[in-house]
């Protein structure tokens, strides 16, 4: 049933895109894109070389709709993200880079670990930092009216990025969604977090110095704690009012302290920290499997957690960075 609805809502949704797109071509919405950028400061310099480059791309609206955290279950997602060979080649990683990586895990307080998992699932450590024009995927998401507006406001964010020199027109080149380098930075994170760790005047987050660095003081920007706890797998009792179980990654609700959870937790132990910290309950396949149990899996988790979150709204994401992070444990 859940199939079939999701089937209905996709041709929807594409239904509908085909009316805007009949009502404003791409190149009519380029034109009215660039008074728009010239009126929130957008040189015309920048405009010029970029404007007439912009593609719409067919592929991006596809990948947006179909991304493997809204069909792939929780076990088969952590498991191709969070394996052994990701490890291997981790370990590797971190002895070409190791000090590099311990000085900005010293300075900012972010764990290697963490960092690695994150380069690791994003980009597969450098290997996969994505081939579309970047600029394209935005104008292509702004132009798609499901989530124009977010997208207009990091398109407008690269192209006064590209204004202030800090990154080139030419290099952008990354992921569908317009995410750039090891990390895979949005412009707006590149704008807030990004930094120039290797002073040459250029943000290039694919070069190690940068792109460590400006993940590390994004983590740390966000709160992250290394003595923090990210998540552990629970056996519910079945008697918890469903209410309490989230599965969405919008927002977290129902967090409150361990001790009001306690009762309703069959394997609880003491790993799980003291009554008075405050936690919330996940059940991440309620909403993307089909007849899939409505108490299994499910995590508690913690701030840690809800910090991955910030970095990608996917609950399938947050727990593959946090079991890969743990899987690098006494491996460095």
């Amino acid at each position: 049933m859940k199939k079939i609805k999701f089937i209905i809502i996709f041709f929807f949704i594409l239904s509908n895109l085909n009316k805007v797109y009949a009502n404003e071509s791409f190149d009519e919405w380029k034109i009215d894109f660039y008074s728009y950028a010239i009126s929130q400061n957008v040189s015309e310099k920048t405009l010029s070389l970029t404007i007439n480059n912009l593609k719409f791309l067919p592929k991006v609206i596809e990948y947006d709709r179909y991304q493997p955290e809204f069909y792939e279950d929780t076990f088969t997602y952590v498991s191709k993200r969070a394996n052994s060979k990701k490890v291997d080649i981790g370990v590797k990683t971190y002895k070409k880079n190791s000090a590099l990586i311990s000085e900005v895990e010293k300075k900012f307080k972010v764990e290697k670990e963490l960092l690695l998992s994150l380069m690791g699932i994003e980009t597969n450590f450098g290997k996969y930092l994505g081939k579309m024009d970047i600029l394209s995927s935005l104008a292509t998401l702004s132009y798609d009216k499901r989530r124009s507006d977010f997208f207009t406001r990091e398109l407008i964010i690269a192209l006064k990025l590209i204004d202030s020199k800090k990154i080139k027109p030419e290099e952008l080149y990354g992921s569908w969604a317009g995410a750039f380098g090891n990390f895979q930075f949005m412009p707006s994170t590149i704008k807030n977090n990004a930094i120039d760790y290797n002073n040459d005047s250029l943000i290039d987050l694919r070069s190690p110095e940068d792109s460590f660095a400006s993940a590390a003081n994004y983590l740390s920007k966000m709160g992250w704690n290394t003595r923090g706890k990210c998540f552990y797998e629970v056996s519910l009792d079945e008697n918890i009012p469903i209410k309490y179980l989230n599965y969405s990654a919008r927002k977290i609700k129902y967090k409150k302290k361990l001790g009001f959870y306690k009762k309703y937790i069959k394997n609880f132990n003491k790993n799980f920290g003291n009554d008075h910290e405050i936690v919330a309950i996940i059940t991440p396949d309620r909403e993307i499997v089909e007849n899939s149990n409505l108490y299994s899996p499910a995590y508690i988790i913690y701030d840690n957690y809800e910090i991955i979150l910030r970095w990608n709204r996917s609950l399938r994401f947050a727990l593959a960075v946090c079991t890969l992070k743990d899987k690098f444990k006494n491996e460095l």
